[in-house]
């Protein structure tokens, strides 16, 4: 059972691993959505990338970020795709602002804004699956008040009621 000390012990080694696999995966996913959106609309190749990195990214948080050990359950799948869902958001409105700011931007400003306004997202992302998640226990981690009651200690007696009155 981890107390609380040694979870905030824990938060920046997970943060970190969740950079490394999280980051790793982003970082590929943002060189796939430019080759993919020179083929399609931008916005459904964002989709279709999230999707794909979004599994791969769950899988690879359960098994090493958060020290689960093992497969991510479908629940938490369908968790993560939420949080994955408000991430494709802030990224597909910082594209869409870029737009609208500058007429022709070039590969490179889309990389920095694209890459920026999902290290924002994995920001937020992290915490929800920290908290939420990948919990390991639920009561783990609400803070719990326990009270000191006192046990009265009783004897059953070693006869039945019954018994002893018929006597």
């Amino acid at each position: 059972m981890e107390t609380p000390q040694s979870q905030e012990q824990a938060a920046p080694a997970a943060f970190t691993r969740f950079v490394l696999c999280g980051g790793g995966v982003g970082v590929t996913s943002s060189f796939a959505v430019a080759a993919l959106a020179s083929w399609i609309p931008w916005a459904l190749a964002n989709a279709l990338i999230t999707v794909v990195s979004t599994l791969l990214a769950t899988e690879l948080h359960a098994r090493f970020t958060f020290g689960a050990g093992g497969r991510a359950t479908w629940r938490q799948h369908a968790q993560s795709a939420g949080s994955a869902a408000a991430a494709y958001a802030v990224t597909c409105a910082a594209m869409l602002v870029l737009q609208q700011m500058v007429a022709a931007p070039g590969a490179v400003l889309e990389q920095i804004v694209y890459l920026s306004a999902s290290a924002l997202a994995g920001v937020a992302r992290f915490t929800v699956l920290r908290l939420v998640v990948f919990t390991r226990n639920r009561s783990q981690a609400m803070p719990t008040i326990r009270t000191a009651r006192p046990v009265h200690a009783t004897a059953a007696p070693a006869v039945p009621a019954v018994l002893r009155y018929a006597a």
